[in-house]
Protein backbone atom coordinates (compact mmCIF):
# COMPACT_ATOMS: atom_id res chain seq x y z
CA UNK A 1 0.00 0.00 0.00
CA UNK A 2 0.95 3.44 -0.57
CA UNK A 3 0.17 6.52 0.40
CA UNK A 4 -1.40 9.27 -2.54
CA UNK A 5 -1.26 12.68 -1.49
CA UNK A 6 -3.92 14.50 -4.40
CA UNK A 7 -2.93 18.38 -3.68
CA UNK A 8 -4.83 19.12 -6.99
CA UNK A 9 -7.68 17.32 -5.03
CA UNK A 10 -7.58 19.21 -2.43
CA UNK A 11 -7.22 22.11 -4.11
CA UNK A 12 -10.29 21.29 -6.01
CA UNK A 13 -11.87 21.00 -3.02
CA UNK A 14 -10.64 24.33 -1.52
CA UNK A 15 -11.82 26.22 -3.96
CA UNK A 16 -15.63 24.56 -4.40
CA UNK A 17 -15.30 26.05 -0.76
CA UNK A 18 -14.06 29.11 -1.32
CA UNK A 19 -17.54 30.78 -1.82
CA UNK A 20 -18.20 29.75 1.74
CA UNK A 21 -15.46 31.31 3.70
CA UNK A 22 -17.62 31.11 7.32
CA UNK A 23 -17.12 27.40 7.06
CA UNK A 24 -16.58 25.89 10.25
CA UNK A 25 -13.18 23.83 10.02
CA UNK A 26 -13.97 20.22 10.85
CA UNK A 27 -10.61 18.30 10.44
CA UNK A 28 -8.51 17.98 7.06
CA UNK A 29 -9.36 15.73 4.56
CA UNK A 30 -9.09 12.11 4.58
CA UNK A 31 -5.91 11.28 2.29
CA UNK A 32 -6.88 8.18 0.07
CA UNK A 33 -4.85 5.08 0.26
CA UNK A 34 -4.11 3.28 -3.00
CA UNK A 35 -5.11 -0.33 -3.72
CA UNK A 36 -2.10 -1.54 -6.15
CA UNK A 37 -4.45 -3.87 -7.73
CA UNK A 38 -7.31 -1.14 -8.26
CA UNK A 39 -5.30 0.74 -9.78
CA UNK A 40 -4.73 -1.35 -12.66
CA UNK A 41 -8.31 -1.59 -13.66
CA UNK A 42 -10.00 0.78 -15.99
CA UNK A 43 -11.50 4.26 -14.50
CA UNK A 44 -14.28 3.57 -17.12
CA UNK A 45 -14.67 0.19 -18.03
CA UNK A 46 -16.00 -0.93 -21.35
CA UNK A 47 -18.46 -1.78 -22.65
CA UNK A 48 -20.30 -0.74 -20.10
CA UNK A 49 -23.80 -1.63 -18.85
CA UNK A 50 -25.53 -1.26 -15.52
CA UNK A 51 -27.71 -3.94 -14.79
CA UNK A 52 -31.25 -3.14 -12.46
CA UNK A 53 -30.07 -5.04 -9.70
CA UNK A 54 -32.98 -4.79 -7.60
CA UNK A 55 -35.57 -5.79 -10.32
CA UNK A 56 -32.94 -9.13 -11.04
CA UNK A 57 -33.52 -9.53 -6.83
CA UNK A 58 -37.22 -9.28 -6.87
CA UNK A 59 -37.63 -11.61 -10.25
CA UNK A 60 -35.04 -14.26 -8.65
CA UNK A 61 -37.06 -14.79 -5.47
CA UNK A 62 -40.53 -14.43 -6.99
CA UNK A 63 -39.13 -17.63 -9.15
CA UNK A 64 -37.10 -19.89 -7.04
CA UNK A 65 -39.61 -19.15 -3.90
CA UNK A 66 -42.57 -20.32 -6.26
CA UNK A 67 -43.43 -23.50 -5.59
CA UNK A 68 -45.90 -23.48 -9.10
CA UNK A 69 -43.65 -21.78 -11.41
CA UNK A 70 -44.65 -22.25 -14.97
CA UNK A 71 -41.19 -21.26 -16.53
CA UNK A 72 -39.95 -24.02 -18.49
CA UNK A 73 -37.25 -25.24 -15.92
CA UNK A 74 -40.00 -25.66 -13.65
CA UNK A 75 -39.93 -24.97 -10.15
CA UNK A 76 -36.24 -25.21 -7.98
CA UNK A 77 -38.22 -25.11 -4.57
CA UNK A 78 -39.72 -27.96 -2.30
CA UNK A 79 -40.47 -29.06 1.12
CA UNK A 80 -38.20 -31.53 3.06
CA UNK A 81 -40.13 -33.08 6.01
CA UNK A 82 -37.32 -34.91 7.96
CA UNK A 83 -37.77 -33.08 10.72
CA UNK A 84 -33.62 -32.50 11.41
CA UNK A 85 -32.10 -30.92 14.54
CA UNK A 86 -35.31 -29.65 15.04
CA UNK A 87 -39.15 -30.37 14.56
CA UNK A 88 -40.27 -28.81 11.74
CA UNK A 89 -40.55 -28.83 8.42
CA UNK A 90 -37.84 -26.73 6.71
CA UNK A 91 -37.40 -26.54 2.22
CA UNK A 92 -34.45 -27.10 -0.19
CA UNK A 93 -33.56 -25.07 -3.21
CA UNK A 94 -31.71 -26.98 -6.12
CA UNK A 95 -28.23 -25.54 -6.09
CA UNK A 96 -27.80 -25.73 -10.11
CA UNK A 97 -30.64 -25.97 -12.22
CA UNK A 98 -31.63 -29.67 -12.24
CA UNK A 99 -29.08 -30.90 -10.34
CA UNK A 100 -29.86 -34.84 -10.66
CA UNK A 101 -28.77 -35.13 -6.61
CA UNK A 102 -31.51 -32.88 -5.68
CA UNK A 103 -35.40 -32.59 -5.21
CA UNK A 104 -38.10 -34.26 -2.79
CA UNK A 105 -38.00 -37.50 -3.90
CA UNK A 106 -33.88 -37.89 -4.40
CA UNK A 107 -31.75 -38.46 -1.27
CA UNK A 108 -34.69 -38.06 0.89
CA UNK A 109 -34.92 -34.70 -0.26
CA UNK A 110 -32.36 -33.50 2.07
CA UNK A 111 -29.53 -32.38 0.09
CA UNK A 112 -29.68 -28.71 0.04
CA UNK A 113 -27.43 -26.23 0.69
CA UNK A 114 -27.80 -23.22 3.39
CA UNK A 115 -25.33 -21.62 1.61
CA UNK A 116 -27.77 -21.21 -1.12
CA UNK A 117 -30.91 -20.62 1.08
CA UNK A 118 -29.77 -17.97 3.86
CA UNK A 119 -27.75 -15.90 0.83
CA UNK A 120 -31.81 -15.74 -1.25
CA UNK A 121 -33.47 -15.39 1.90
CA UNK A 122 -30.75 -12.52 2.98
CA UNK A 123 -30.76 -10.55 -0.79
CA UNK A 124 -34.45 -10.65 -0.27
CA UNK A 125 -34.67 -8.82 2.58
CA UNK A 126 -32.68 -6.57 1.86
CA UNK A 127 -34.33 -5.08 -0.88
CA UNK A 128 -37.64 -5.15 1.22
CA UNK A 129 -39.33 -8.49 0.75
CA UNK A 130 -40.67 -10.20 3.79
CA UNK A 131 -39.67 -13.58 4.37
CA UNK A 132 -40.87 -14.27 7.03
CA UNK A 133 -44.83 -14.41 5.77
CA UNK A 134 -44.52 -15.29 2.13
CA UNK A 135 -47.12 -17.54 0.58
CA UNK A 136 -48.06 -18.41 3.98
CA UNK A 137 -44.44 -19.60 4.86
CA UNK A 138 -41.81 -18.32 7.43
CA UNK A 139 -38.84 -19.13 5.47
CA UNK A 140 -36.27 -16.93 8.20
CA UNK A 141 -37.95 -19.72 10.63
CA UNK A 142 -37.45 -22.90 8.27
CA UNK A 143 -33.70 -22.52 7.72
CA UNK A 144 -33.28 -23.13 11.38
CA UNK A 145 -32.90 -26.83 10.42
CA UNK A 146 -29.34 -26.08 9.32
CA UNK A 147 -28.66 -25.45 12.86
CA UNK A 148 -26.56 -28.92 13.44
CA UNK A 149 -27.79 -30.19 16.72
CA UNK A 150 -27.87 -33.92 15.88
CA UNK A 151 -23.86 -33.76 15.34
CA UNK A 152 -23.24 -32.33 18.03
CA UNK A 153 -21.42 -29.13 16.35
CA UNK A 154 -24.51 -26.87 17.86
CA UNK A 155 -23.83 -24.32 14.86
CA UNK A 156 -25.36 -23.60 11.76
CA UNK A 157 -24.18 -25.53 8.41
CA UNK A 158 -24.09 -26.15 5.13
CA UNK A 159 -26.60 -29.10 5.39
CA UNK A 160 -28.84 -30.42 7.89
CA UNK A 161 -27.31 -33.41 8.18
CA UNK A 162 -23.72 -35.40 7.74
CA UNK A 163 -25.88 -37.98 5.59
CA UNK A 164 -25.61 -36.14 2.09
CA UNK A 165 -22.29 -34.26 3.42
CA UNK A 166 -20.16 -36.41 1.01
CA UNK A 167 -22.60 -35.57 -2.17
CA UNK A 168 -21.65 -31.90 -2.21
CA UNK A 169 -20.69 -28.36 -0.44
CA UNK A 170 -18.29 -29.22 2.48
CA UNK A 171 -19.60 -30.84 5.62
CA UNK A 172 -16.64 -30.61 8.21
CA UNK A 173 -14.39 -30.91 6.38
CA UNK A 174 -14.05 -27.62 4.63
CA UNK A 175 -13.60 -24.28 7.17
CA UNK A 176 -15.03 -21.80 5.36
CA UNK A 177 -18.13 -23.73 4.48
CA UNK A 178 -18.66 -24.50 7.96
CA UNK A 179 -18.18 -21.04 9.38
CA UNK A 180 -19.72 -19.10 6.75
CA UNK A 181 -23.53 -20.03 7.28
CA UNK A 182 -23.19 -18.58 10.56
CA UNK A 183 -21.89 -15.07 9.34
CA UNK A 184 -25.13 -15.56 6.73
CA UNK A 185 -27.37 -16.36 9.78
CA UNK A 186 -26.07 -13.35 11.63
CA UNK A 187 -27.00 -10.96 8.99
CA UNK A 188 -30.24 -12.23 8.32
CA UNK A 189 -31.42 -12.26 12.29
CA UNK A 190 -30.35 -8.44 11.76
CA UNK A 191 -32.84 -7.96 8.75
CA UNK A 192 -35.42 -10.06 10.20
CA UNK A 193 -35.35 -9.66 13.95
CA UNK A 194 -37.63 -11.64 16.45
CA UNK A 195 -37.93 -14.40 14.90
CA UNK A 196 -38.71 -17.45 17.46
CA UNK A 197 -36.00 -19.22 18.87
CA UNK A 198 -33.13 -17.09 16.74
CA UNK A 199 -31.75 -15.32 18.99
CA UNK A 200 -30.94 -19.02 21.19
CA UNK A 201 -29.30 -20.04 18.03
CA UNK A 202 -27.21 -16.72 17.78
CA UNK A 203 -26.18 -16.95 21.73
CA UNK A 204 -25.27 -20.97 21.00
CA UNK A 205 -23.12 -20.48 17.84
CA UNK A 206 -21.18 -17.45 20.08
CA UNK A 207 -21.21 -19.57 22.80
CA UNK A 208 -19.28 -22.29 19.94
CA UNK A 209 -17.07 -19.54 17.98
CA UNK A 210 -15.89 -18.21 21.75
CA UNK A 211 -14.60 -22.04 22.80
CA UNK A 212 -12.93 -22.53 19.59
CA UNK A 213 -11.14 -19.17 19.39
CA UNK A 214 -9.93 -19.69 22.72
CA UNK A 215 -8.47 -22.92 22.07
CA UNK A 216 -7.20 -22.04 18.81
CA UNK A 217 -5.30 -19.32 20.70
CA UNK A 218 -3.95 -17.85 17.67
CA UNK A 219 -3.24 -20.57 15.76
CA UNK A 220 -5.64 -20.85 12.84
CA UNK A 221 -3.17 -23.14 10.77
CA UNK A 222 -5.75 -25.70 9.91
CA UNK A 223 -8.34 -27.13 6.87
CA UNK A 224 -11.65 -27.22 9.58
CA UNK A 225 -12.53 -27.16 12.81
CA UNK A 226 -14.42 -29.86 14.77
CA UNK A 227 -16.75 -27.68 17.20
CA UNK A 228 -18.03 -31.34 18.53
CA UNK A 229 -14.91 -32.29 19.64
CA UNK A 230 -13.23 -28.48 19.92
CA UNK A 231 -10.25 -29.94 17.86
CA UNK A 232 -8.54 -28.18 14.94
CA UNK A 233 -8.02 -30.68 11.65
CA UNK A 234 -6.00 -30.59 8.72
CA UNK A 235 -7.29 -32.58 5.63
CA UNK A 236 -6.39 -32.60 2.08
CA UNK A 237 -8.09 -29.13 1.77
CA UNK A 238 -5.71 -26.21 1.56
CA UNK A 239 -5.07 -24.37 5.54
CA UNK A 240 -7.82 -22.22 5.98
CA UNK A 241 -6.40 -19.09 8.52
CA UNK A 242 -8.59 -16.39 7.35
CA UNK A 243 -11.86 -18.50 8.52
CA UNK A 244 -10.42 -16.28 11.59
CA UNK A 245 -11.87 -12.92 9.82
CA UNK A 246 -15.18 -15.42 9.96
CA UNK A 247 -14.81 -16.10 13.74
CA UNK A 248 -14.33 -12.67 14.52
CA UNK A 249 -16.67 -11.33 12.35
CA UNK A 250 -19.86 -13.24 14.26
CA UNK A 251 -18.08 -12.58 17.98
CA UNK A 252 -18.16 -8.87 17.37
CA UNK A 253 -21.93 -8.82 16.11
CA UNK A 254 -23.00 -11.10 18.86
CA UNK A 255 -21.00 -8.79 21.28
CA UNK A 256 -23.19 -5.84 19.55
CA UNK A 257 -26.15 -8.06 20.16
CA UNK A 258 -26.02 -9.42 23.64
CA UNK A 259 -23.17 -7.14 25.35
CA UNK A 260 -20.72 -9.85 26.56
CA UNK A 261 -17.88 -8.42 26.43
CA UNK A 262 -16.32 -12.33 26.08
CA UNK A 263 -17.47 -12.28 22.79
CA UNK A 264 -15.38 -8.63 22.28
CA UNK A 265 -12.34 -10.24 23.64
CA UNK A 266 -12.42 -13.48 21.29
CA UNK A 267 -13.39 -11.16 18.31
CA UNK A 268 -10.13 -9.29 18.47
CA UNK A 269 -8.35 -12.75 19.30
CA UNK A 270 -9.64 -13.93 16.39
CA UNK A 271 -8.72 -10.88 14.26
CA UNK A 272 -5.52 -10.48 15.70
CA UNK A 273 -4.60 -14.05 14.61
CA UNK A 274 -5.80 -13.18 11.16
CA UNK A 275 -3.55 -9.87 11.43
CA UNK A 276 -0.82 -11.57 12.29
CA UNK A 277 -0.61 -13.70 9.22
CA UNK A 278 2.57 -12.94 7.19
CA UNK A 279 0.90 -13.98 3.45
CA UNK A 280 -2.61 -14.26 1.77
CA UNK A 281 -4.31 -16.93 2.67
CA UNK A 282 -7.58 -15.64 1.13
CA UNK A 283 -10.32 -18.71 1.01
CA UNK A 284 -13.57 -17.73 -1.12
CA UNK A 285 -15.07 -15.15 1.15
CA UNK A 286 -13.90 -14.35 5.18
CA UNK A 287 -10.96 -12.76 4.51
CA UNK A 288 -12.90 -9.72 3.36
CA UNK A 289 -15.42 -9.81 6.48
CA UNK A 290 -12.11 -10.04 7.90
CA UNK A 291 -10.50 -6.92 7.21
CA UNK A 292 -14.24 -5.08 7.26
CA UNK A 293 -14.38 -6.50 11.10
CA UNK A 294 -11.21 -5.42 11.85
CA UNK A 295 -11.90 -2.12 10.22
CA UNK A 296 -14.64 -2.10 13.01
CA UNK A 297 -12.63 -2.71 15.61
CA UNK A 298 -9.81 0.10 14.68
CA UNK A 299 -12.70 2.55 14.69
CA UNK A 300 -14.90 1.48 17.60
CA UNK A 301 -12.16 0.02 19.84
CA UNK A 302 -9.56 1.53 19.72
CA UNK A 303 -7.35 -1.17 18.28
CA UNK A 304 -4.69 -0.95 15.00
CA UNK A 305 -5.08 -3.88 13.06
CA UNK A 306 -3.67 -3.43 9.32
CA UNK A 307 -6.49 -3.12 7.25
CA UNK A 308 -4.64 -2.38 3.89
CA UNK A 309 -2.69 -5.11 4.71
CA UNK A 310 -5.32 -7.26 4.20
CA UNK A 311 -7.37 -5.56 1.59
CA UNK A 312 -3.96 -6.44 -0.39
CA UNK A 313 -4.05 -10.42 0.47
CA UNK A 314 -7.38 -9.93 -1.21
CA UNK A 315 -6.84 -8.30 -4.07
CA UNK A 316 -3.40 -9.59 -5.28
CA UNK A 317 -4.95 -13.11 -4.46
CA UNK A 318 -2.33 -15.82 -2.72
CA UNK A 319 0.52 -16.49 -3.72
CA UNK A 320 1.58 -19.43 -1.68
CA UNK A 321 1.83 -23.05 -3.03
CA UNK A 322 0.52 -23.96 0.55
CA UNK A 323 -2.97 -21.76 0.26
CA UNK A 324 -5.50 -21.79 -2.26
CA UNK A 325 -3.00 -20.70 -5.37
CA UNK A 326 -3.66 -18.03 -7.37
CA UNK A 327 -6.98 -17.02 -5.61
CA UNK A 328 -7.76 -13.41 -5.87
CA UNK A 329 -9.64 -10.20 -8.04
CA UNK A 330 -9.33 -10.43 -11.56
CA UNK A 331 -7.28 -7.32 -13.14
CA UNK A 332 -7.87 -8.04 -17.30
CA UNK A 333 -9.75 -7.33 -20.30
CA UNK A 334 -11.14 -10.78 -21.71
CA UNK A 335 -11.78 -10.39 -25.32
CA UNK A 336 -13.69 -7.14 -26.24
CA UNK A 337 -15.06 -7.09 -22.17
CA UNK A 338 -13.88 -5.76 -19.14
CA UNK A 339 -13.80 -8.24 -16.54
CA UNK A 340 -11.97 -6.30 -13.92
CA UNK A 341 -13.14 -6.37 -9.89
CA UNK A 342 -14.82 -10.29 -10.00
CA UNK A 343 -13.81 -12.72 -7.50
CA UNK A 344 -12.10 -15.91 -8.38
CA UNK A 345 -9.16 -17.90 -10.30
CA UNK A 346 -6.53 -15.12 -11.82
CA UNK A 347 -4.71 -18.43 -12.88
CA UNK A 348 -6.98 -20.96 -13.76
CA UNK A 349 -7.22 -21.24 -17.57
CA UNK A 350 -6.29 -17.83 -17.87
CA UNK A 351 -8.66 -16.55 -15.06
CA UNK A 352 -12.20 -18.26 -13.80
CA UNK A 353 -14.51 -15.44 -11.97
CA UNK A 354 -17.65 -16.54 -10.07
CA UNK A 355 -20.89 -14.47 -9.32
CA UNK A 356 -21.94 -15.20 -5.90
CA UNK A 357 -18.08 -14.64 -4.71
CA UNK A 358 -18.03 -10.98 -6.81
CA UNK A 359 -21.14 -10.32 -4.90
CA UNK A 360 -21.16 -11.25 -1.47
CA UNK A 361 -17.14 -9.38 -1.33
CA UNK A 362 -19.02 -6.45 -1.41
CA UNK A 363 -21.42 -6.89 1.28
CA UNK A 364 -18.35 -6.03 3.79
CA UNK A 365 -16.11 -3.81 2.13
CA UNK A 366 -18.59 -0.93 0.78
CA UNK A 367 -19.53 -0.47 4.54
CA UNK A 368 -16.09 -0.77 5.34
CA UNK A 369 -15.48 2.95 4.15
CA UNK A 370 -17.39 4.27 7.10
CA UNK A 371 -14.93 3.08 9.31
CA UNK A 372 -11.75 3.70 6.70
CA UNK A 373 -12.75 6.59 4.59
CA UNK A 374 -9.21 6.73 3.53
CA UNK A 375 -10.18 3.39 0.62
CA UNK A 376 -13.01 5.30 -0.25
CA UNK A 377 -11.93 6.28 -3.68
CA UNK A 378 -10.05 2.13 -3.89
CA UNK A 379 -13.90 0.43 -3.31
CA UNK A 380 -15.66 2.85 -5.07
CA UNK A 381 -13.31 2.27 -8.55
CA UNK A 382 -13.36 -1.72 -7.46
CA UNK A 383 -17.17 -1.65 -7.30
CA UNK A 384 -17.78 0.16 -10.83
CA UNK A 385 -16.00 -2.39 -12.51
CA UNK A 386 -17.41 -5.40 -10.49
CA UNK A 387 -21.04 -4.14 -10.84
CA UNK A 388 -20.07 -4.00 -14.70
CA UNK A 389 -18.85 -7.17 -14.71
CA UNK A 390 -21.23 -9.06 -12.93
CA UNK A 391 -23.82 -8.46 -15.39
CA UNK A 392 -21.97 -11.05 -17.96
CA UNK A 393 -22.69 -13.65 -15.78
CA UNK A 394 -26.81 -13.89 -16.60
CA UNK A 395 -27.73 -14.91 -20.22
CA UNK A 396 -29.32 -11.83 -21.40
CA UNK A 397 -26.80 -9.71 -20.71
CA UNK A 398 -23.99 -11.83 -23.13
CA UNK A 399 -23.77 -12.55 -26.57
CA UNK A 400 -24.86 -16.40 -27.72
CA UNK A 401 -21.92 -16.51 -29.30
CA UNK A 402 -19.70 -16.22 -25.60
CA UNK A 403 -22.27 -18.86 -23.58
CA UNK A 404 -22.29 -22.49 -23.35
CA UNK A 405 -26.03 -22.59 -23.74
CA UNK A 406 -26.92 -20.30 -26.57
CA UNK A 407 -30.56 -19.28 -26.88
CA UNK A 408 -31.53 -20.33 -23.67
CA UNK A 409 -32.53 -16.53 -22.19
CA UNK A 410 -35.93 -18.14 -21.47
CA UNK A 411 -35.47 -21.54 -19.63
CA UNK A 412 -35.71 -19.07 -16.79
CA UNK A 413 -36.11 -15.74 -17.63
CA UNK A 414 -32.51 -15.42 -17.67
CA UNK A 415 -32.88 -14.95 -13.86
CA UNK A 416 -30.85 -17.51 -12.83
CA UNK A 417 -27.17 -16.91 -13.82
CA UNK A 418 -24.49 -19.01 -15.00
CA UNK A 419 -22.01 -19.89 -12.48
CA UNK A 420 -18.92 -18.72 -13.68
CA UNK A 421 -17.42 -16.45 -16.59
CA UNK A 422 -13.84 -18.22 -17.70
CA UNK A 423 -11.34 -16.49 -20.02
CA UNK A 424 -11.59 -19.68 -22.24
CA UNK A 425 -14.10 -22.94 -22.29
CA UNK A 426 -12.28 -25.55 -20.60
CA UNK A 427 -14.73 -28.26 -22.03
CA UNK A 428 -13.88 -28.68 -25.37
CA UNK A 429 -16.98 -26.68 -27.09
CA UNK A 430 -15.59 -26.42 -30.92
CA UNK A 431 -17.98 -23.74 -31.30
CA UNK A 432 -16.30 -22.10 -28.13
CA UNK A 433 -12.34 -22.11 -29.42
CA UNK A 434 -10.97 -18.85 -29.48
CA UNK A 435 -13.66 -17.09 -27.74
CA UNK A 436 -13.19 -15.15 -24.89
CA UNK A 437 -14.48 -14.35 -22.15
CA UNK A 438 -17.38 -17.63 -21.83
CA UNK A 439 -20.06 -18.00 -19.55
CA UNK A 440 -19.99 -21.34 -17.82
CA UNK A 441 -20.62 -23.57 -15.15
CA UNK A 442 -19.25 -26.71 -13.37
CA UNK A 443 -22.46 -28.21 -12.73
CA UNK A 444 -22.30 -30.91 -15.12
CA UNK A 445 -18.82 -32.00 -13.37
CA UNK A 446 -20.52 -32.36 -10.70
CA UNK A 447 -22.14 -35.77 -11.84
CA UNK A 448 -22.33 -37.94 -14.81
CA UNK A 449 -26.07 -37.08 -15.04
CA UNK A 450 -26.15 -33.63 -14.51
CA UNK A 451 -27.72 -32.01 -17.76
CA UNK A 452 -26.17 -28.77 -19.22
CA UNK A 453 -28.42 -26.63 -17.65
CA UNK A 454 -27.24 -27.25 -14.43
CA UNK A 455 -24.33 -24.37 -15.71
CA UNK A 456 -27.29 -21.92 -13.90
CA UNK A 457 -26.71 -21.78 -10.59
CA UNK A 458 -29.08 -20.81 -8.20
CA UNK A 459 -26.38 -21.15 -5.52
CA UNK A 460 -24.19 -18.63 -7.20
CA UNK A 461 -27.56 -15.76 -7.97
CA UNK A 462 -28.52 -16.40 -4.86
CA UNK A 463 -27.06 -13.26 -3.21
CA UNK A 464 -27.91 -11.13 -5.96
CA UNK A 465 -30.22 -8.62 -3.68
CA UNK A 466 -26.80 -7.58 -2.12
CA UNK A 467 -26.30 -5.63 -4.80
CA UNK A 468 -29.94 -4.62 -5.15
CA UNK A 469 -29.92 -3.33 -1.86
CA UNK A 470 -26.58 -1.61 -2.33
CA UNK A 471 -25.92 -0.01 -6.03
CA UNK A 472 -28.00 2.90 -7.50
CA UNK A 473 -27.98 4.83 -10.85
CA UNK A 474 -27.20 8.58 -10.65
CA UNK A 475 -27.79 10.96 -13.37
CA UNK A 476 -24.28 10.80 -14.67
CA UNK A 477 -23.07 7.30 -16.39
CA UNK A 478 -20.75 5.57 -14.27
CA UNK A 479 -21.22 7.73 -11.33
CA UNK A 480 -22.94 4.72 -8.70
CA UNK A 481 -24.63 5.99 -5.32
CA UNK A 482 -23.72 3.32 -3.27
CA UNK A 483 -25.64 1.95 0.06
CA UNK A 484 -23.01 1.60 3.05
CA UNK A 485 -25.51 0.96 5.80
CA UNK A 486 -27.35 -1.83 4.19
CA UNK A 487 -24.77 -4.57 4.94
CA UNK A 488 -23.38 -2.56 8.22
CA UNK A 489 -25.07 -5.09 10.29
CA UNK A 490 -25.80 -4.53 14.37
CA UNK A 491 -23.88 -1.27 14.18
CA UNK A 492 -25.43 1.83 13.83
CA UNK A 493 -27.61 3.20 10.97
CA UNK A 494 -29.52 6.53 12.60
CA UNK A 495 -28.03 8.61 9.74
CA UNK A 496 -27.83 7.17 5.55
CA UNK A 497 -24.58 6.68 4.37
CA UNK A 498 -23.82 6.73 0.51
CA UNK A 499 -20.51 6.04 -1.33
CA UNK A 500 -19.95 8.38 -4.80
CA UNK A 501 -16.78 7.99 -6.92
CA UNK A 502 -16.70 9.57 -10.32
CA UNK A 503 -14.38 7.80 -12.42
CA UNK A 504 -13.72 11.08 -15.35
CA UNK A 505 -10.98 13.04 -15.76
CA UNK A 506 -13.00 16.12 -14.50
CA UNK A 507 -15.19 16.55 -11.65
CA UNK A 508 -18.91 15.98 -12.35
CA UNK A 509 -22.12 17.32 -10.98
CA UNK A 510 -24.07 14.53 -9.94
CA UNK A 511 -28.41 14.97 -9.15
CA UNK A 512 -28.43 13.69 -5.48
CA UNK A 513 -31.53 12.33 -4.18
CA UNK A 514 -31.39 12.07 -0.60
CA UNK A 515 -33.56 9.40 1.66
CA UNK A 516 -35.36 12.31 3.38
CA UNK A 517 -36.14 15.59 1.99
CA UNK A 518 -34.43 18.52 4.09
CA UNK A 519 -31.12 17.26 4.98
CA UNK A 520 -27.90 18.56 5.26
CA UNK A 521 -25.25 16.53 2.84
CA UNK A 522 -21.44 16.10 4.87
CA UNK A 523 -18.80 14.11 2.89
CA UNK A 524 -16.61 12.57 5.67
CA UNK A 525 -13.34 12.40 3.10
CA UNK A 526 -13.51 15.89 2.29
CA UNK A 527 -15.02 17.07 5.69
CA UNK A 528 -17.43 19.55 4.32
CA UNK A 529 -20.69 20.07 3.65
CA UNK A 530 -21.83 19.42 0.05
CA UNK A 531 -25.38 20.92 0.12
CA UNK A 532 -27.53 22.10 2.89
CA UNK A 533 -31.30 21.51 3.78
CA UNK A 534 -31.33 19.68 0.32
CA UNK A 535 -35.06 19.29 -1.05
CA UNK A 536 -35.92 16.41 -3.41
CA UNK A 537 -32.81 16.45 -4.58
CA UNK A 538 -29.71 18.27 -4.75
CA UNK A 539 -26.36 19.08 -7.14
CA UNK A 540 -23.34 17.77 -5.62
CA UNK A 541 -19.71 18.08 -7.18
CA UNK A 542 -17.36 15.09 -7.02
CA UNK A 543 -13.70 15.77 -8.12
CA UNK A 544 -12.13 14.20 -10.79
CA UNK A 545 -10.98 10.73 -10.11
CA UNK A 546 -12.44 11.26 -7.01
CA UNK A 547 -15.29 9.75 -4.29
CA UNK A 548 -17.04 10.91 -0.96
CA UNK A 549 -18.52 9.64 1.24
CA UNK A 550 -22.21 11.65 1.67
CA UNK A 551 -23.83 11.50 5.51
CA UNK A 552 -27.20 13.03 5.39
CA UNK A 553 -27.66 14.79 8.82
CA UNK A 554 -30.91 16.58 10.05
CA UNK A 555 -30.97 20.03 8.69
CA UNK A 556 -29.04 22.55 10.78
CA UNK A 557 -27.87 20.03 13.48
CA UNK A 558 -24.51 20.44 15.06
CA UNK A 559 -21.31 18.71 14.25
CA UNK A 560 -18.93 18.50 17.31
CA UNK A 561 -15.34 18.00 16.93
CA UNK A 562 -13.64 15.73 19.58
CA UNK A 563 -10.15 13.89 19.49
CA UNK A 564 -10.24 13.74 15.57
CA UNK A 565 -13.64 12.21 15.61
CA UNK A 566 -16.81 14.17 14.39
CA UNK A 567 -19.97 13.80 16.48
CA UNK A 568 -23.68 14.67 15.96
CA UNK A 569 -26.30 14.06 18.84
CA UNK A 570 -23.65 11.67 20.78
CA UNK A 571 -23.48 9.48 17.39
CA UNK A 572 -20.24 9.47 15.52
CA UNK A 573 -20.46 10.07 12.01
CA UNK A 574 -16.36 10.28 11.13
CA UNK A 575 -14.00 7.91 12.76
CA UNK A 576 -11.00 9.50 11.42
Amino acid sequence: MRLIFNLLTFACIASLLSCNTAEVYYGDPVVQVNINRVELMPNMPQPYDLLDWKEKGGQFDGYVFDFDSRLPAGPMIWLDNNQRNLPQQTFGLFTAVHDVRQGADVNNGEFHESLNSLAAILGAGLIGIDKTNQNGYNFVKMIQNYFNTDNGWNIMMNNTTPEVALLGGGYGRDWWYDVFPNVLFYNVCDVFPGVENAENIQRTIAEQFCKADSVLNGNYDYSYFDYAQMKGMINNIPLQQDAAGGHGYVLYAAYKQFGDKRYLARAKSAIEALDNQTESRFYEVLLPIGAYTAARLNAEEGTEYNVGKMLDWVFEGVKSENGRTGWGIIVDKWGEYDVSGLQGSITDGGGYAFLMNSIKMAMPLVPMVKYEPEFARAIGKWMLNNANASRLFFPDKIPDGNQWLPGMQGYTNSVVAYEGLRYADDLNNPRLTGVHPVAIGDGPKWHKDNPPESMFSLYSTAPVGIFGAMIEKTNVEKVLKLNCNVTDFYSDRTYPVFLLYNPYNESVKVKYTPVKEGVDLFDIVSKTYLARSAGGSAEIEIPADQACVVVELPPGVGIKRENNKLWVDKKIISYK
